[in-house]
């Protein structure tokens, strides 16, 4: 069974071949691929985690699609003053899959 633990959007994931992740949003090249970077790697019993040795580690993946997050709302209110702000925030999030673990 072979793993690694990626570094994608301020996270850090576990992804096999043919896994399905949501990031903050990533851009792809022109054929639509990505490469991301290997925190740790396991392979059976192997485990590697010297960034010397990861260096030589590529994690690819195709961007399925781009898409937004939930709407969530921020509310404001201070007693008394009369005082209310209110704002939304929907995140730009990318959905990828991964494809090899070289």
């Amino acid at each position: 069974m072979v793993y690694a633990v990626v570094r994608a959007g301020g996270r850090q994931e576990k992804v096999e071949v043919g896994t399905v992740v949501t990031l903050d949003r990533i851009k792809a090249d022109k054929d639509g691929n990505v490469t991301l970077a290997p925190v740790l790697l396991v392979d059976g019993d192997v485990i590697t985690h010297d960034a010397s040795a990861l260096a030589k580690v590529v994690v690819t993946a195709e961007v399925l699609n781009d898409l937004r997050g939930k709407k969530i709302v921020i509310q404001k209110f201070k007693n008394k003053t009369g005082y209310k702000k209110r704002q939304g925030h929907r995140q730009e999030l990318t959905r990828i899959k991964i494809t090899g673990i070289n």
